[in-house]
């Protein structure tokens, strides 16, 4: 009966394998080890970003065994290839980082051209790492056909001399080495603790923070973003994934009916209250903008303003994946936002958002604090303006002090990230300062690095409080304290953040949302009628079509033609 009824549907595929003039690729098909009966089922492609040095991705092959075993359950016919991934981790505070974000639009690229050549008519997409799932969100959105993203989950947290810890400690553990407040050889016990199992980092970085979007999103099942990498409940649930996406194939629900602008008002939502990663920021705009729709940084602004910060995550809280899958998941948090939510948009389950998350109950009001009781009475991310970054400009508020809320200091001014350590490790930066790193945006990086050796330095010497950072790069979700990136317009572009100099006095008001520099317009214009660009960067390949055709942060970095 399944096979009649798979038999009747009008598939893409068809074109690829129906008919007399399709013998030949009927005969390739065959070479493939396929039957007859093979080849009428629904073609479903499983994009897998499996690769054996990203901590993230190295376990996804057994997670695209689940999801084919599910596709093939539910009569459909799986065929698995692969996309790049790439570590932030690993790259960070070299040329490597310079590469990170440029690879989310390879990898988009990727996705559309194996789908495209090969008609097929569903798609899983098994992601995790930062640019890894955006990436893939954007190929769901741009191609539009039935699909269903499986994120690979986070690791476990590492435990350090009894203390619970997360990926963003090892890199504040150098500061205090620095310091002398660690040892070497405290360092080494922390390295060989601190990342215990495969999986993305622990904490609620980018990676778990675009798991959470996509769940959020509509686009995974429910759980799937906090269910661990090391758990039989990721294989669960990447094998109901399998299922579902030939189901969604049957009733053609693609992610044009999911992916409204109602739910990303959902993901957002989610986001402010989990105190998500700034490159969000990034990365959902980028999204939108596959299917039409307009996300801007006023959207940011407006939920963050009317939704509470409810769980206190790492970098700048407590709790680590774990917990928070411990204590209900995203489900439970949507629960509990459940009057801010649009509960009526449709999901990869097939059913509504408000019926997925109908049974969820908070299991643990530590991790996920009352709407009435939360953490902070505001989201965790706020776009400040000022005549520094008149587009906008960033700061996750949820990993802020109270403390250095509101702050006014001396500039310290730094052309590069590598100048900026270098000053940081000769102990040249004091208490008070506003460090200004600048043409690190997605132009003058290129490719928009992120800064967490810097402003994990400045936390592991003891100064997140007293501190400032701000730049027109960008941050990773491992940071903390007063960061302040995606600093629009850059300065490779002759942003205001060009012409600013040493012991410029700078004020940073993060509640009223603003960014200045105590400057009279006259003297604003005066330099930047005098400013003249840096000599360009000799590039080759990737990075050299990158930054002709790259948008500045405020509208996602995306690639214009």
């Amino acid at each position: 009966m399944l096979h009649e009824l798979l038999g009747k549907l009008k598939m893409r595929s068809d074109l690829a394998k129906k008919g007399m003039y399709r013998a030949p690729q009927r005969a390739l098909l065959k070479s493939l080890g396929l039957t007859d009966d093979d080849i009428e089922r629904p073609f479903i492609a499983v994009a897998n970003s499996y690769t054996s040095i990203v901590p993230g991705h190295v376990h996804l092959n057994s997670v695209a065994s689940a999801v084919k075993t599910g596709i093939a359950h539910a009569g459909g016919m799986s065929f698995e290839f692969n996309t790049i991934a790439i570590c932030d981790g690993i790259t960070m505070g070299h040329m490597g980082m310079r590469y990170s974000l440029p690879s989310r639009e390879l990898i988009a690229d990727s996705v559309e051209l194996m789908i495209e050549a090969h008609r097929f008519d569903g798609l899983v997409l098994i992601s995790n790492c930062d640019k890894v799932t955006p990436g893939m969100l954007m190929a769901a959105a741009r191609l539009n056909i039935p699909a269903v993203v499986v994120t690979g989950g986070p690791m476990l947290a590492g435990y350090y001399r009894g203390e619970k810890v997360s990926f963003d400690a090892i890199f504040e553990a150098i500061g205090k080495v620095e310091t002398g407040l660690m040892t070497e050889e405290d360092l080494k016990e922390l390295e060989n603790n601190v990342c215990p199992t495969c999986g993305s980092c622990s904490g609620m970085y980018t990676a778990n923070t675009m798991a959470c979007i996509s769940e959020a999103l509509g686009m995974s099942l429910t759980g799937c973003a906090t269910s661990l990498a090391v758990s039989g409940k990721k294989l669960g649930i990447a094998e109901k994934s399998g299922e579902h996406v030939v189901d969604l194939v049957k009733r053609d629900l693609k992610p044009s009916e999911i992916m409204t602008m109602k739910a990303f008002e959902n993901a957002i939502t989610v986001d402010m209250a989990l105190g998500g990663s700034t490159n969000t920021v990034l990365h959902l705009p980028a999204i939108a903008r596959e299917l039409g729709i307009q996300i801007d940084l006023e959207t940011f602004d407006k939920l963050s303003k009317k939704v509470p910060h409810l769980c206190s995550m790492r970098p700048g809280g407590s709790y680590a994946l774990e917990d928070l899958d411990r204590a209900g998941g995203v489900p439970a948090v949507m629960k509990e936002l459940q009057s801010l939510l649009n509960l009526d948009t449709p999901t990869v389950t097939g059913k509504k958002m408000g019926e997925n998350i109908a049974e969820a109950r908070v299991l643990d009001r530590n991790v996920v604090r009352s709407i009435r009781e939360p953490v902070h009475a505001e989201g965790g991310i706020g776009i400040l303006r000022g005549n520094i970054a008149p587009q906008g400009a960033v700061v996750k508020i949820a990993a802020v002090s109270p403390k250095i809320l509101v702050h006014e200091g001396p500039a310290r001014v730094f052309d590069s990230e590598e100048m900026c350590m270098k000053a940081i490790r000769r102990g040249e930066i004091k208490k008070g300062d506003v460090i200004v790193i600048r043409y690190e945006g997605p132009k003058g990086g290129p490719g928009m690095p992120e800064m967490l050796e810097p402003t994990s330095a400045i936390a592991g010497m003891g100064m997140s409080e007293s501190v400032v950072l701000i730049t027109d790069g960008r941050f990773s979700g491992a940071t903390r304290g007063p960061c302040i990136g995606h600093v629009s317009p850059e300065a490779a572009t002759g942003g205001p953040i060009a012409i600013l100099r040493e012991e410029d006095t700078i004020r940073v008001d993060i509640p009223k949302r603003t960014l200045s520099v105590l400057l009279s317009d006259d003297e604003i214009s005066s330099r930047l009628r005098s400013w003249k660009p840096p000599e360009t960067k000799l590039l080759r390949g990737y990075l050299r079509r990158y930054v002709r055709m790259v948008s500045s942060a405020d509208s996602g970095s995306v690639l214009n033609a």
